[in-house]
């Protein structure tokens, strides 16, 4: 009954603000910041909006907070960001599905069971990346002897694609650990690895991706990039340590949960936007606007499957919903409904192995703002990776637009999604 109520009340909510709302381009929203240096500590969850420039925005990103700008970012013609890369997304997929093929029949099967033709997903990931490789520009020597030029972009091409398929398989490793830490029995709208094959194989399947990660990372033969990947499978365990925390003053502090968040979701698509950036042998200044919009897509990304996680069904999620607040995760909705009904604290605090505590916990959630004001981060942070992509030096290359173009929309598919 809470949840159904719960519901009800948001969609009432949602149609309210959706009348009054602002275009989302016409926008960018600011956050003060701590001299910390990593990556995500140290940021205050609080911002405001003004309008969009490029010399603000970049400012936002370095973290210069001068400019008074007031120039709107003109609309564009969308375009599908998926199609501009289909392509190549059906040449990684079944190069990804050759690279996982073990000798032990079991652990093949396991290792295949999301790259399977029809499991493999929309491959987000991938797609991010190889737009930005080509949002980026790559610059050609002119002095080239004839023909190399070509055969350089090729090459550089592909050993982006290979950041992609890394990327994947990393990403694909830690749902199939997740779904054994979390019990879980559904994934992507079938049944979960471990729930087919057991803990322990789902387990050794994950490990398997991740050794098949490293080999492929090893063979780019890119020092900085081989740490930058490394650093994204430490800061995944980091994250998920975190996550299994039961001290009070960390699970309920936002910025813990801000980091915690990082880890596990945004440090994979930052570094892996960076890596295509070094990669392709630009500035430390373009890969840093490669970082941030990865880092910032990231996390809008997470901040909204926090939201479905209330909001959604498990038929549109692809697994079951209420998931976090049933293992007693404590994610930004309930965090921010806690700050105006403290009292929801203390039944945080017994735990919710009794549905009676979910139940009371939805109705706090219900009346507070905690759906909105987390819809309202993530499309701060949807503004600061859309920031990035505008920093970036103009270009005349049709596809280099298109791909910008595409990057940006990909921040108003993440939050306006509903699975």
């Amino acid at each position: 009954m809470a949840r159904a109520a719960l519901l009800h009340l948001l969609r009432y909510r949602t149609a309210s603000a959706a009348a009054a709302a602002e275009p989302l381009s016409a926008f960018r929203c600011l956050m003060t910041r701590s001299n910390s240096k990593t990556p995500a500590a140290g940021i205050k969850w609080a911002g405001f909006c003004r309008p969009f420039s490029s010399k603000a925005a970049l400012n936002d990103v370095i973290g210069n907070d001068t400019d008074s700008s007031v120039a709107v970012m003109e609309p564009q013609e969308q375009v599908d960001p998926f199609s501009l890369v289909a392509n190549e997304l059906s040449l990684i997929a079944t190069r990804l599905r050759s690279m996982v093929a073990a000798e032990v029949p079991n652990l093949a099967s396991a290792a295949e069971y999301f790259f399977k033709i029809g499991a493999e997903g929309k491959r987000f990931r991938p797609t991010v990346l190889l737009l930005m490789a080509t949002a980026l520009d790559v610059h050609i020597p002119e002095l080239s002897p004839p023909g190399f030029g070509d055969t350089l972009t090729i090459d550089l091409r592909t050993r982006q694609q290979r950041i992609a398929e890394i990327t994947e398989m990393i990403h694909v490793a830690s749902l199939l650990h997740d779904d054994v830490l979390d019990d879980a029995d559904t994934r992507r709208g079938v049944g979960s690895l471990n729930a087919v094959m057991g803990n322990k194989l789902a387990v050794l399947a994950g490990d398997f991706l991740l050794s098949r990660a490293c080999l492929t990372l090893a063979s780019l033969k890119n020092t900085e990039v081989v740490t930058l990947i490394a650093t994204v499978v430490e800061n995944l365990v980091t994250g998920e340590t975190m996550q299994l925390t039961t001290a009070s003053n960390k699970r309920f502090s936002m910025e813990y949960y801000m980091q915690k968040t990082y880890n596990k979701t945004a440090s994979l698509m930052s570094n892996s936007c960076k890596s295509v950036a070094l990669l392709a042998g630009h500035t430390a200044e373009i890969a840093m606007l490669a970082f941030e919009y990865g880092k910032n897509l990231g996390l809008a990304f997470q901040l909204i499957d926090d939201v479905l996680d209330f909001t959604g069904t498990s038929a549109s999620l692809g697994k079951g919903s209420l998931s976090d607040i049933r293992h007693g995760i404590i994610t930004a909705p309930i965090l921010f409904a806690m700050e105006e009904y403290p009292q929801l604290r203390a039944v945080v605090d017994k735990g919710f192995d009794n549905p009676a505590n979910v139940d009371i916990a939805l109705e706090y959630l219900g009346k507070s703002r905690g759906i909105e004001r987390t819809k309202e981060l993530a499309m701060k942070h949807a503004n600061l990776a859309a920031a990035a992509i505008d920093s970036l030096r103009q270009s005349d290359d049709e596809d280099v637009i298109k791909s910008r173009q595409a990057l940006i929309d990909l921040t108003q598919r993440v939050i306006t999604r509903n699975k």
